[in-house]
């Protein structure tokens, strides 16, 4: 890039007005799709022209990257929706940091921490550096004394310019009403009142395009992975003895052992064992699940620094160490089991929301990852969990991104409600948009009888109220395909929803249906 800086600087203000025009003053939609893909093409393209190109195991990253950037403008769920923006950012980091040399399947984690904390340090200060190289080696050239380029002949040409065109444009203003109002539309934009946002907006936009020069020469020039941490000998050399570790490790064993022991009656026997305990059965499903997945959390943990930091100098020790390993995976893999079945009982007495369903995905995730750190362990491969637990993440966000949440959390409610359950009509209202389409499929159903289909169209009602009280973006940049989906949706069951009146002097609002029940738009209920 020595060679042509001034490339460089044109494509990173470019791609950085392309932020300011896609998110100024508009609410996010398409328009990170459109920008992730633009400032990655920009990237490869760069480094192209300049005979750089991409590891064939960086372009993996690719279709993973263009997948959670889509899916910013396809899921509106809040958890979806974060992962989504969260994954596309951390795996647009990781295709810089290992641009040349694509070895990230064998990244650890501390290779993942320094490779970070190096792009980091270039989006700091590479540009910097870069600029003032590009100037020594101009100077060396002997190419400070040549004449302003074209650039600068250019702003001279515009500053010539502007005085013939003001005399024009005045008398093409006075010549036609419709180009005057035009006209004045465009120099608007340069009134002194004005001034003040340009500079701001100037000033992040350079920010940015700083900030993108330092992930692009990181690309270029510190991306070979010519030498991994940890590859010749641990970043952390094994410390702890093997006495010492097995203690640890095997009373943690018999602690869960002894808990898994009093689960069992309570596992098989449900509801009439707790009651006969002195426990209500809200107490007993609500109360564990949350502490058992921390549980499985903090075991893994556990279990991993211990297999980092313990010498096991012998074939008998590491068999040894691996047995307790097995074994404490086996029993938080019963405890998982308790807490999933704590969840289901939850579930079905009080509904399903976004809360117990993250858990219920993300605890399907741990015990996955529980089980194949165990299996490295085995082999002597404990570098590959960075790889895991990376593959574990990206298989919670895709299972949510694919399973469209809000969505499940209806058609299970509904089920629910169908089995002579309750169902939280207000709940169903607070949901996002993304549960709209399966809503009014439902809500036409003929198969629906007349009280699912009242309640349905009591939650359809509230969103539709709610949305036509708010006044969205309607810039393209905030295209979402949720959103639009829902508003097509909607619009074929409009006039039916007119049937369901409003009672806007409450808190919250009510909605009275047309078989004469009142509900209100809007639940608390959201663990």
């Amino acid at each position: 890039m020595q060679k042509q800086p001034v490339r460089l600087w044109i494509t990173v203000l470019l791609i950085g007005w392309c932020f300011d025009f896609l998110f100024y003053k508009h609410t996010p939609g398409i328009s990170f799709a459109i920008y992730a893909a633009i400032t990655l093409a920009g990237g490869v393209i760069l480094l192209w022209l300049d005979g750089i190109r991409p590891a064939k195991k960086t372009l993996i990253l690719v279709p993973l990257i263009l997948y959670f950037a889509v899916m910013t403008f396809v899921r509106v769920e809040a958890m979806s929706a974060f992962l989504s923006y969260a994954f596309s950012l951390f795996l647009m980091a990781g295709f810089a940091v290992t641009y040349r040399g694509g070895e990230w399947l064998r990244y650890s984690v501390a290779e993942y921490i320094s490779r970070a904390l190096g792009l980091l340090g270039s989006m700091l200060g590479s540009p910097l550096f870069f600029a003032a190289e590009s100037q020594r080696l101009k100077r060396e050239a002997g190419q400070e004394e040549k004449r302003p380029g074209a650039v600068w002949s250019i702003v001279r040409g515009l500053l010539f310019a502007i005085p013939v065109l003001v005399f024009f444009a005045a008398l093409l203003s006075s010549a036609d009403m419709i180009f005057a109002q035009r006209l004045a539309t465009i120099t608007a934009l340069f009134r002194l009142e004005n001034l003040p946002e340009y500079i701001f907006r100037a000033i992040y936009i350079a920010i940015l395009a700083y900030v993108l020069a330092g992930v692009y020469l990181h690309a270029a020039n510190r991306s070979s992975d010519e030498k991994l941490l940890g590859i010749d000998k641990p970043v952390v050399p094994p410390f702890l003895g093997f006495p010492e570790s097995t203690v640890v490790l095997g009373s943690v064993v018999l602690l869960f052992a002894a808990f898994v022991v009093i689960q069992f009656q309570y596992f098989f026997g449900g509801q009439a064992n707790i009651q006969i305990e002195g426990y209500t059965f809200a107490e007993y499903a609500r109360k564990g699940f949350g502490e058992l997945v921390a549980v499985a959390f903090f075991a893994l943990l556990l279990f991993l620094g211990l297999s980092s930091i313990t010498r096991r100098e012998t074939p008998r020790k590491q068999g040894i160490f691996s047995a307790l390993g097995v074994a404490l995976v086996a029993l938080v893999a019963v405890m998982l089991v308790s807490a999933y079945y704590r969840l289901v009982l939850y579930e079905t007495a009080y509904g399903f929301t976004r809360l117990r369903t993250y858990t219920h995905v993300f605890m399907i995730w741990v015990a996955v990852l529980l089980a194949v750190v165990v299996i490295l362990d085995l082999l002597r491969r404990q570098r590959a969990f960075a790889l895991a637990a990376l593959f574990a993440a990206l298989g919670f966000a895709l299972s949510l991104t694919l399973l469209n949440v809000d969505a499940f959390i209806f058609q299970q409610n509904i089920l629910r409600f169908e089995q002579g359950q309750d169902l939280d009509v207000g709940y169903l209202a607070s949901l996002s948009s993304d549960a709209v389409p399966a809503m009014v499929t439902l809500y036409q159903s003929s198969a629906a009888d007349k009280p699912t289909r009242d309640r349905v169209g009591a939650a359809l009602a509230c969103f539709y109220d709610q949305a036509e009280a708010n006044q969205p973006d309607a810039s393209w940049q905030a295209f979402h395909l949720s959103t639009y989906r829902a508003n097509t949706a909607l619009s074929l069951v409009a006039d039916s929803l007119k049937a369901y009146q409003f009672d806007r002097d409450s808190y919250p609002i009510k909605v009275k249906t047309p078989l004469g029940k009142t509900f209100d738009c809007f639940s608390a209920m959201y663990d």
